[in-house]
């Protein structure tokens, strides 16, 4: 329950708590407590139990740690009837970023070692690529830039 909590702050709850509630009062106060905590897990587990009888023998197994999402995924890739471990192996985010990066930035797909299909001759934005080494043609000074109204 804490297992996240050091030596260093248990040593502080503790002479707070001496501060607190004093010395000759605090074994009174940790007993309180630890029933009360108690009466809180009688009364989730009795709360558990009825759950369970009133679902019926076919949850007999049912666990409500299933209810926690990263627990029900973990045991539905472990159970793997969907074939979701082939579709995440077969999935490489890092190449697939990689060729977005270079398709952003410009660069030559085979020079950077992405898939096979593009070629150092696009030029232009064939394929979905941008030359960045063009520039763009000077307008006039009192010439708009083109309006969009879907844009705005």
């Amino acid at each position: 329950m804490f297992n996240d909590i050091g030596a260093l702050e248990l040593v502080t709850l503790v002479v707070l708590a001496v501060l607190v509630f004093g010395p000759d009062k605090l074994p009174k106060v940790i007993q309180d407590v630890s029933r009360m905590i108690r009466k809180v897990r009688e009364f989730s587990d009795s709360a558990k139990q009825d759950i369970r009888q009133e679902l019926g023998p076919e949850f007999k197994d049912f666990e409500f740690e299933d209810l926690n999402p990263k627990t029900f995924l973990r045991k539905q890739l472990d159970n793997d009837e969907l074939g979701l471990k082939e579709i995440r192996n077969g999935f490489d985010l890092k190449k697939e970023m990689a060729e977005v990066t270079d398709a952003v930035h410009g660069r030559d797909a085979d020079a950077a070692g992405s898939s096979p299909g593009s070629s150092s001759s696009d030029t232009g934005t064939s394929g979905g690529r941008i030359d960045m080494t063009k520039k763009p043609e000077p307008r006039a000074s009192d010439d708009r830039p083109p309006f969009d109204s879907d844009a705005t």
